[in-house]
Parts: C-alpha cells; structure tokens; sequence
C-alpha cells in the first residue's frame, strides 16, 4: 500500500506533458512532373525542355523510356561526364577514362588481371616476367572501381537527349546496348557539374523493359546517313534526330492549320479521294476492282452504252429545266409544246438504251466476264476543289485538309505522287479575299512554328539551312502584280538567261517566278489574272474576256506553293467553257446545279501541305518531309 502511494506522489510530482497526439495519415506527395496520362513514363521533353533544363526535378523518382542514341562503358570513380555531340555519339570529358574489353574482363575476371601482368599492357614480352602469387585469404585486396554504362537516351518527343546511367550489378551484368535499343527503367534524376552540356542525369535503379537490336542489321547503326538512304527505310527513319524534327515540324502545322480555320468561322469538310470528275489533269490515277487479266477479257464496247445512257440521262435533266422556265415564263406555247416532245423522245432513247444495258449486263454473266465495281471511270482525285464549292454554297466558309494524287511520272524534287494539299472555299468573296486569306494562313503559320517548335527550328538553322525564312515572311508582306506585270517586269531584266523567254501567252517557268523572288522583289510575290488558258475551266473570266481571276503564290527555296481563284457563278459562261474546252458535261451536271440553284460569288486557295512543310525546314526534296513518300516505282511499304 505504501508502495503504491509513493508512485501515485512520484506520477503526481511529475511536470505535464502534451496529450498524445494520432499520427495523420499523410497523403502521397503529387510529383512535380506527372507520367504521360495514357502510359506511366514521364515524356523526356518535359525534363529536358524546362527553363531550369530539368535542375528542379532532381531528386524524383520516375519512369522514362525511349531509344538508345549512344552508349559506353565507363569506370564509376572518378565520376562520370557526358556531353553530347550533334553525330549523335556520347565524348567523355577530360580527366576520365574510357574503359575498353580488356578493363571489363581485368575488372570481372580476377585471372585476367594476374595473366596481364606478364605484359606490359603492349603486347611485349618481358624477359623476366614471372607470373605473381595469388593473395592469401588473409591479405585484403582492393575491389576495383565498379562499372557504369552511360546511355543517351531519345523518345521522340524533342531534339535534346537525356543522359542515363546504369550501374553493373548481378541484376544487370555487363551487357552491350547498341544503338536503336528500346528501354523503359525507373531511376531518379541527379544534378550533374554545370559545366557539362547536360546538367542532370537519371540514375536507373530497375530496367523494366529491354527492346534488344541486331546491331549488325541495323540501319541506323550507321552514323550520318544521308537523307536519300533513309527514304528507303521510312518506317524507321523517324528515330532519327533529323527526321524526327521534320515530323516535329509537321505536326505543329497540321495543329496549326485546323486552327487558323477553326478560329476565323470555317468548318472542315472530308471531300471524297474517289471521283469521276475530271478537271482536265491527264496523269490521273484510275480505280479498279478487277484484276489485269479481267481488264483485258472486258470488250472496248462494253462501256460505250453505258456512257451512252448517262449522257442521255444528263440531257432529260437539262430538257426538265428548260421546260420549267417555259412554264414560269409567257413564251410562246408552242416553244413549250416543242420542247416537251423533245423530251419525250429523249426519254424514250433511254429507255431503248436502258434496256440495252440490262442485256449487256446479261451477257456479260453469261459469258463469266466480271463488272467493274464502279459502272464509270473512277479515279483518285487530284483536287477537292469542285467538291468542296458545293459546301461554300451551303455552309458559308469551308476548308479541307487531305491527301491528292497525281500519276506524274516525272521526277521532281517538288513532287510526289500522294501529297497533302489544305483546301479553302469562301462564299460571298472574290479575288481579293482569297489573296488576304492565303497571305494571312501563311503568316500564321510561319509564326506558329516559330513559337511552337524553337528548339527543332534552331536544329535545322544549324545543321540544314542557316537562313532563317520564317522570321523574314512574318515581319514583310508578299509583292501583288499581274501576269502582264510580270511578264514585262522580266523583259526589262537586261542580263537575264531565261531558257524561256518572257512574253504574254506563255507560261512563267520556275526560272521566272524564281528570279522575281530571289532577284527582284525579294520577298514572296502573288502573280494574278492569268491567261485564261493556263487555268482550269471553273476560274471566272475577267471583264477584259482574255484573262481569268486566278492568283500564284511564290516565296523563296519553294516556288508556287500556294494557288486560288475566283470560281465562275455565271452558268452560261461556265457551260460555254466547258463546250469550249470539249469536256464531258454529264460528268458537270451536278456542278453546274450549283449555278442553277442560287448561284453565288465565292473563292479560295489550295495550299500543297508538303511544299510549306519543305519551306520551313529548307529541305531541296519534298520526299524528306512525307511520313511515307510514294513516287513513280517507289511504294516500299
């Protein structure tokens, strides 16, 4: 009892103390930099690219992946320094050593190191050289410096690659990493000296994914391989720095180009690749479902009652719309009562060919000879532009942004056989709007990379072309003036060597347009009011009866890029240039609808994609830009 009162003296002598408080369960800490929303590995341009070049991420642990760029073997201590070299290789700073075959088998393989001793490192050997005792068990012995593997690592998604080192252990024995191989491993970022070109370095503490590379088949493996060689691997060229700032490049104009659009009230519209409008372009690529042997087996009559019939089918629908204006009108009746026997007779005729083509049809089932999918000729199209007018007519401002096929067989370095083209209608404009327009897009879009893509900009500015256009096409406007300017502009030229000479009634040549941009003007130019018969047959004819509202847009390196018109609104004019021209009309029935059916003024531009694409970059060929160029005899995957 007397024990228990002096605990209870001694616990109430005592000082306060604090309640005891419950520990707070504490909520993970949100990382710096978050994983990619749809993969958990950081993007390395979110490291890299950051105002402070990733410093203030030092010390998070996180996930990376990407391709090796460069590797090699170096010894831990002292530590480590790389910097990069634009050949893609990794140099090791002064003060460390590079570590060679014969150091990592010295280094893992104790015999090695007692069998070098006989030499002298140089291969002699000398006279008294005895082999050395191996070290009691009780003698210790220093470790040598561990092994590290220094990578520099790419995933795409910027110029700039990431310093990563791996340090050799039993979970990761000494093995190479060529170049091209895949990895993903989770490591912490380390500050590295500010005096190397990378200022920090990620530390792999777990590989979780190797992609391995059959070095000795690997393309790329190659250093500096020139741009012609890479076309012949498009699938794998965009692991590449040079191509990979292309793509880069391209990416932020096609964001750009949406928009630019969007922003200024015009809807996207798909325009179809397949068509049977032929615009007057020769080198068209025609469609078809049936084999080369089932092409030969078919008649060359066969499709001529076909035509036949849709010719005569054109012409009912054109007889209609005369009888209704006969009928909205006071005309003579009897112009009416004419007309409707036309008619009459006219549908009889197809009735005789319609029957007709269900015998053929017959025959040709009969005789196992196989119809065509498409009952007319079908072609990939070369241009969306008629298409696309029939929505400016009901939506107001459209564009479409898509591919277009031309079958030329010529080389050029400014063409391809698929390339994307930006299409632009605008209802309610002329000539002039649509030369603001195309002016303004480009502008934009000049501006849109600059601010968008400054660190792949500033690797082509050193390694592809050292003039920097962009800048220059943002802060000028382009040059205006007529063809007949033009043409009299260059005949004033007195030293000139054209292979062609200037004057009204031939076309400019790239040497022309070329020499107006470079030499004269020394900016864009946009040329206008062409010949009408170097323009297609739906450009509106000027007052003056020999020329056409069309304009050229031309800047420096590329050439013509950029082309835009003012599309005829008036039908008797436009079915008048389509007789002259000798095309088929029934092919334009559905476009001459559009003139028939509350016809208004409207214009635009098409813009070749690729061609802007090879203007920002300063590339020569046009094939260097397209993800998978297709040209004549190249189409390898």
């Amino acid at each position: 009892m007397a024990s228990q009162e002096i605990l209870a003296s001694q616990k109430s002598n005592k000082p306060s103390e604090e309640p005891e408080t419950i520990p707070l369960e504490t909520e993970p800490s949100t990382p710096l930099i978050p994983p990619s929303k749809y993969s958990n590995r950081v993007v390395l341009r979110t490291i890299i690219e950051r105002s402070d070049g990733g410093v203030g991420l030092v010390g998070e642990t996180m996930v990376i992946g990407g391709w090796v760029k460069s590797a090699r073997v170096v010894r831990k201590d002292p530590p480590p320094q790389l910097q990069s070299e634009d050949n893609d290789g990794i140099v090791v700073r002064p003060g460390l050593k590079e570590v060679g075959c014969m150091d990592i088998l010295q280094n893992q393989v104790p015999i090695f190191s007692s069998t070098s001793n006989i030499f002298d490192g140089s291969g002699n050997y000398p006279a008294r050289a005895k082999l050395q005792p191996a070290p009691s068990k009780r003698v210790a012995t220093s470790k040598p410096p561990p092994l590290i593997l220094n990578l520099l690592v790419i995933d795409g998604s910027c110029v700039d690659s990431l310093q990563v080192t791996i340090e050799f252990s039993d979970d990761f024995p000494i093995r190479p990493l060529p170049t091209g191989t895949c990895i993903l491993a989770e490591g912490v970022l380390s500050q590295l000296p500010a005096q190397g070109k990378h200022s920090i370095e990620f530390k792999v503490n777990k590989i979780l994914h190797l992609g391995t590379v059959e070095d000795d088949k690997y393309i790329l493996s190659k250093k500096r391989l020139p741009l012609e060689t890479l076309r012949d691997y498009s699938h794998l060229r965009p692991r590449t720095t040079t191509v990979a700032s292309f793509m880069r490049i391209r990416s932020a104009s096609t964001f750009a180009t949406h928009t630019f659009f969007q922003v200024n009230g015009f809807f996207s519209v798909e325009v179809p690749i397949l068509t049977t409008t032929d615009e007057g372009f020769s080198a068209k690529f025609q469609v078809t479902s049936l084999s080369a042997k089932e092409v030969k087996k078919e008649e060359p009559k066969i499709t001529g009652d076909t035509e036949a019939l849709e010719v005569v089918k054109a012409a009912i629908k054109e007889k209609n719309n005369l009888i209704q204006q006969l009928q909205r009108s006071d005309s003579d009746r009897e112009a009416l009562l004419a007309a409707e026997q036309d008619l009459l007779k006219t549908k009889q005729l197809a009735s005789q060919l319609e029957e007709k083509e269900k015998l053929r049809l017959e025959t040709l089932k009969a005789a196992n000879i196989p119809e065509d999918f498409f009952s007319q000729h079908t072609y990939l199209t070369v241009s969306g532009v008629l298409h696309l007018e029939s929505y400016a007519c009901g939506l107001g401002n459209v564009y479409s942004f898509g591919p277009r096929f031309l079958a030329d067989r010529r080389l050029s370095t400014k063409q391809a056989a698929e390339m994307w083209m930006v299409e632009a209608e605008m209802a309610f404009s002329e000539l002039e709007d649509a030369m603001n327009c195309a002016e303004d897009y480009f502008k934009f879009l000049c501006k849109w990379v600059l601010e968008n893509c400054s660190t792949d900009m500033k690797f082509v500015s050193r390694h592809i072309d050292k003039t920097n256009l962009l800048e220059a096409m943002i802060s000028s406007s382009c040059e205006r003036i007529t063809y007949m300017e033009a043409v009299n502009v260059l005949k004033k030229v007195a030293d000139r060597k054209f292979e062609t000479e200037p004057e009204w009634g031939t076309e400019l040549t790239s040497q022309h347009l070329s020499y107006l941009v470079d030499e004269i003007y020394k900016k864009p130019v946009i040329v206008y009011n062409f010949p009408k018969e170097f323009k297609p047959f739906y450009v509106r004819l000027n007052d003056d009866g020999k020329t056409v509202a069309a304009f050229d847009m031309v800047a420096p390196t590329v050439g013509k890029f950029i082309t835009g018109s003012q599309k005829e609104e008036r039908f008797d004019l436009l079915n008048e240039r389509i007789n002259e021209l000798g095309l088929p009309k029934e092919q334009y029935e559905w476009y001459l609808d559009l003139r028939r059916y509350g016809t208004v003024k409207h214009s635009g531009f098409t813009l070749g994609f690729d061609l802007m694409v090879l203007f920002a970059t300063g590339l020569p060929d046009v094939r260097d830009v397209i993800p998978f160029p297709r040209s004549s005899g190249k189409v390898d995957n």
